[in-house]
């Protein structure tokens, strides 16, 4: 993965969205790869929106893409408002346990496809988003267990992991945000993923799927070991300054480029706790961190950091920072003035109407 922020934005740039919307869910289709950039805050999907604008004359055949910037956006909006910790819409059913399936972890499910793209997550930190609702679907529905284990699994390994998108994708598919479960079968897996693989545990009709019982290489629980290495602090702070306060969901290089301040990406331990993360993805965030200049680390809680500093302490609104004391700035949206909605596509139609190019 490019690290630079120049790299990056030449990525952005790159980026074809001709045939995204016929080809994405297909392991070779055409995606951007700009969602670890999204996620950490080095770009935004209102930055992604622009630079599309400025390379198509007409954006109007790109909805699709635009829809799934807007989806990112939307599941903020529901964090915002929402404990997503806890099933949002119903609760899950059909539950037998709290754990992992230990074949998941282990990669070892017999599904080629899927235990391929598990490696391919421990190794690159990436897994396809058709690939990931797969994966929830073995765990939650096949396997029968609670879906907050297997986000908090699948979060710690990817690059772009967002709690927000992350969390809720997986009760979606868990059925808990949504009106169903979602299944896919080897069939499904086979026509996506260049697969032709038979006689698995989801060679199956979908009504033999949501009936059948837990498969027996699913059977076997474990429970999550996740630790997060956090590196240590060398910041060294001028009293006299303002602090910018950078968050692993905030890396955004030109925010208040041009201010006299005390740069500090604060890792608080606290929170890794609760929302581990690899070496792999804390290895990126140091390294994306490194395009903004003055940069330094802090590893502590915020009250720490505040002892250490004067009063006037910036950060970018978030969930995760709703514990900051200081001066709260917006995160750059879509259109921060379109409210949450009770579902996507009634968000979607307001947002819709904001945006000139589709209105």
């Amino acid at each position: 993965m490019v690290t630079k922020y120049e790299a990056i934005l030449q990525l952005m740039r790159d980026f074809d969205p001709r045939s995204y919307a016929a080809t994405r869910n297909y392991q070779s289709g055409s995606v951007s790869r700009l969602s670890p950039y999204i996620s950490r805050g080095v770009i935004s999907t209102r930055m992604v929106y622009e630079n599309l604008k400025e390379c198509f004359k007409d954006i109007r055949p790109f909805e699709k893409f635009v829809q799934e910037l807007a989806w990112r956006d939307y599941w903020q909006r529901v964090w915002q408002a929402t404990d997503i910790n806890e099933d949002v819409k119903r609760p899950q059913e059909n539950i037998s346990h709290f754990d992992m399936p230990q074949a998941v972890i282990e990669a070892k499910t017999g599904i080629e496809a899927v235990d391929d793209a598990i490696h391919e997550l421990y190794g690159t930190g990436y897994m396809h988003n058709h690939m990931r609702m797969y994966v929830a679907s073995i765990v939650c529905n096949v396997g029968q267990a609670y879906w907050k284990e297997g986000a908090r699994w699948m979060y710690a390994h990817l690059l772009d992991a967002d709690w927000g998108s992350n969390a809720l994708s997986w009760q979606w598919v868990a059925g808990s945000n949504s009106s169903k479960k979602y299944y896919a079968n080897q069939e499904n897996i086979n026509k996506y993923f260049d697969s032709n693989q038979r006689g698995t545990f989801l060679d199956q009709t979908y009504d033999q799927l949501m009936n059948m019982p837990v498969p027996e290489v699913l059977k076997p629980e474990s429970k999550l070991e996740l630790q997060t290495p956090l590196p240590q602090t060398n910041a060294v702070f001028d009293p006299t300054l303002p602090t910018l306060v950078f968050t692993h969901y905030n890396l955004d290089p030109k925010w208040h480029h041009d201010m006299e301040a005390n740069r500090v990406l604060l890792m608080e331990p606290k929170h890794f706790e609760a929302y581990p993360m690899s070496a792999k993805t804390i290895d990126f965030i140091l390294e994306l961190s490194k395009n903004i200049e003055g940069i330094q680390v802090f590893t502590g809680s915020f009250d720490e950091l505040r002892a250490e500093v004067n009063d006037a302490i910036y950060f970018k609104e978030h969930p995760f920072s709703a514990h900051f004391v200081g001066i709260r700035e917006s995160r750059d949206w879509l259109n921060v003035e379109v409210p949450r909605e009770n579902s996507f596509f009634r968000y979607w139609k307001e947002l819709r109407k904001t945006l000139p190019e589709f209105a």
